[in-house]
This record gives C-alpha cells, structure tokens and sequence, in this order.
C-alpha cells in the first residue's frame, strides 16, 4: 500500500501529540526529529527533508492556536497542509491544444512502465470525452510495437505503427496525419527508453520535440526507483525539458519518497499516478487528498469519485429512488457486492475510508474480509429471486435450505440477513426527507 510505512510512523507520532493539552516547544522539537527520521527512512530527499521540518517547525511555534484544533491537531493540519504543498498543493491538470488537436510525447527509462502507462493514459482521456489515438516511436526495444498494439487493443484505441521505418519523427509525422484523418483530437506517442539517459537518446527525443512540437512532455517514471526516479526526472528535465511527471507503481511503493520529492527537486509537478496493473488503473494526482491518505483521514471525495467513475447515472437514480421508498432489497445488496468487486475489491477503497489507513487493518484482515465477501455472495446466489426481493419471508425452513446450496453454516446466512437491515438503515439516514444528498455509487 502507498506510503504505509511514512503512514504508520507520522500517525504514531500524531498520536502521542494528541494527548498532550499544551505542546511546549522541547515536544514539537522531539516531534520533528521524528518526523525527519520518518521521511528519510521513506526515502525522501534530503534536502526537502531539511526544508519540510524547519517550515513546519517554525509554523508550529509561530501559529496561534485554531479554537477548535488542539494543539497536536494544530500540529498535524500543519504537517498535512506542508505534505500537499510539497507535492505540488494542487492538482495539475493536462494541457489541451485550443486549435482541437493536442500532442503528447511520452518519454522515460526502460522498464518504467511507458508503453502501458500510454493505453492507461488513453482510456481516462476516453472517458474524459476525448478521442485519443496512440502512436509507435520506439524503434529499438524488441516487440516494443507488438507491446502497443495490445495495449492500444486493451484500451479500445487505434495504434499507428510503421515496421519498415526506422526514423521516429517521420513515423511520427506520418502518424499526426494519419490521426487527423480519422478524426482524433489527442495524439499520444510512445518513444524509446535507454537503461540509463545518455546524449544519444537525449538528441533523438530533443529532434522529435522539436519536428512535432508536442503541447505536453510527460516523463514516466517508477516509484519503487526511489531517489533513482527523482533523478531521472531531474535528468530528463534538464536535458529536454518536461511539464509533468506520471508516477507508475505508487500502490505498490510503502515508502513513497519519489512521490515526496518530485515536485521539490524538478520543479515539475506530478500528474498522474499508477495505481494498479489493469488498464483503468490510472489516477489524477491530487497532492492534498494524498495528504490526508498519509496522515490516515483518508481520501472521501477520490472514493466519491470512483463509485461514480464505476457507476451509471441511471443506476445511481434508481438506487436513489429505491432508497428514498425503502424498496432496497438483498438483490441490489448483491449488486453493490458487484460493484465494489468491479472496482478492484476492498483493498482498492479501503485506504480512502477516514480512519482506515496504514496500520489499521492488516492484511490478514483485509484477507478475511474478502473471503467474507465470497461467503455472502455464496449465500445471496443460494436464494431465490423472489428471497432476495423480499427478504421477511426467509423463516428458519428458508434458512436451512439456504445454507445447505451455499455451503454456508446457517449462521452466516443469520449473519448476512443482519447486515443487509443495517446497511439498509444506514443508507435511509443519507436519504432523510427533504434532504439534497445523493448518493453517488453504492455504500455498504
């Protein structure tokens, strides 16, 4: 999980803050040794270390007291509102060519996930009303066309591709025209990598920029690098000039300086973030709200958003009116179930959830709560269509025979018929006569 280790150290010492009435300057002090030792031991930059603790430091000491923050609170709005600011502080937006047709070049190191990250790229800007299209650049790396075919095929959107030249700005060229003919209003193109930057790639990417004059140049960088990835941003920065980074592999990084010193260190903010394997698993990089999943306050409105991303404004209309009649039954519990599968299953929202973050559920519990997903799925599948529509007529007989075509005890049948009327009751108070919530995708 991103930044578990950073998460589980700043909330320990948070923890210790909040129980103190009044902070003198020898425990803000002692919290601020902790916290750079925290955030080198994640990796981050030294530099932006030293900066980060002496801004928060002297904020902490010179802040008059919210009236209705505590100190340690006081102290941790401070470290959340340096967290977001050192990432960026806001999220940074692609840039869209005003004439209709936008360019953008996609470049990096081998191995940094480049040619995938082009497809997860193409479907958000599908599903942002776009008309993306990707182009093959890569000459050198073998089967590296073979590898944005698929991709492309994944993501439902046309590759252009020329085997028999081995000339990136003609292919590139070639395939800005080709584009144009089909209609398409972004052009994404995949160039080649090196193990390592040298002149020779520098040169060929700086010709490409310079025949093609792309409107955004996105470097693709991985998270698990480390302090590598920093300056590898930095380098390919120096040397071509970027506008912003794509941060590949950030689920799976518990240490996340990378994330922590990009922006500090290059100047350039980061963009998107890699979330996942799947093609879909490409997020906007919002710098506040991953403050708040670092500090473990999780991140409500990411959550708002990929239950509505997942999910049909027709859907969500009938969901609401089913609520607000009280008509919910075990059959759109069971859709929810689906819904919440579709989006990668409890471990892809569970760290958004406030109070939810590093340390608060172990994998062990996070494992078991799957399996008990799988269970109640067993059971709901086990009913009758008329059982689930109208769940009062399920007596003892019901149960039993319930449980036998599940192969469940008739415990957790008890146990799911409990859980559906308290799901219920807790979705009937966001939809309170009168009230102008709507619930964007499914709760449980």
């Amino acid at each position: 999980m991103a930044f578990e280790g950073l998460s589980e150290k700043l909330q320990g010492i948070f923890k210790k803050l909040k129980g103190k009435g009044v902070l003198s300057e020898r425990d803000i002090d002692d919290a601020m040794r902790e916290i750079r030792l925290a955030l080198l031991e994640a990796d981050v930059n030294f530099k932006v270390v030293k900066d980060f603790v002496v801004r928060v430091r002297e904020k902490a000491l010179g802040t008059e007291i919210h009236a209705s923050l505590n100190p340690g609170q006081q102290v941790i709005k401070i470290v959340s509102d340096e967290l977001a600011s050192l990432m960026g502080g806001t999220n940074s937006k692609l840039t869209f060519s005003p004439s209709g047709f936008t360019i953008l070049m996609m470049v990096g190191l081998q191995g940094t996930g480049k040619t995938t990250t082009c497809g997860k790229l193409a479907i958000y800007l599908t599903k942002n009303g776009k008309e993306p299209m990707l182009c093959a650049c890569d000459i050198y790396r073998p089967a590296a066309i073979d590898q944005l075919e698929i991709v492309g095929e994944g993501a439902k959107v046309p590759v252009y591709a020329d085997r028999a030249s081995k000339d990136p700005v003609k292919i590139a060229e070639a395939g800005i025209k080709e584009a144009r003919r089909l209609g398409k209003n972004v052009l994404i193109i995949d160039t080649a990598g090196r193990l390592q930057i040298d002149e020779a790639l520098m040169d060929e990417l700086r010709n490409l920029k310079r025949a093609i004059r792309p409107h955004e140049i996105l470097l693709v960088v991985d998270s698990l690098m480390g302090q590598d990835a920093v300056s590898s941003a930095e380098g390919f920065n120096e040397a071509l000039g970027v506008d912003g980074v794509i941060m590949t592999k950030l689920d799976g990084d518990s240490r996340g300086g990378a994330a922590l010193s990009t922006k500090s260190v290059t100047g350039k903010p980061i963009k998107f973030i890699g979330v996942g394997e799947k093609l879909d698993a490409l997020e906007p990089f919002h710098p506040e709200r991953m403050a708040s999943r670092i500090l473990g306050m999780g991140d409500v409105m990411s959550l708002i958003e990929k239950l509505e991303e997942d999910y049909e404004d027709e859907q969500a209309a009938e969901l609401e009116r089913k609520l607000r009649k009280m008509e919910f039954t075990l059959e759109d519990f069971l859709t929810q179930m689906a819904q919440i599968k579709k989006m990668g299953g409890l471990a892809s929202i569970v760290g958004l959830m406030p109070g939810m973050g590093a340390g608060k559920i172990s994998e062990d519990q996070m494992a078991e709560g799957e399996l008990e997903f799988v269970r109640m799925e067993a059971v709901m599948r086990s009913m009758t269509k008329a059982e689930r529509k109208d769940p009062s007529i399920l007596n003892a007989s019901r149960r039993k025979r319930i449980a036998a075509g599940s192969g469940q005890p008739v415990s957790q049948v008890n146990s799911l018929v409990k859980r559906y009327e308290e799901a219920r009751k807790m979705m009937k108070s966001f939809m309170k006569p009168g009230s102008k919530k709507r619930l964007p995708g499914g709760f449980m």
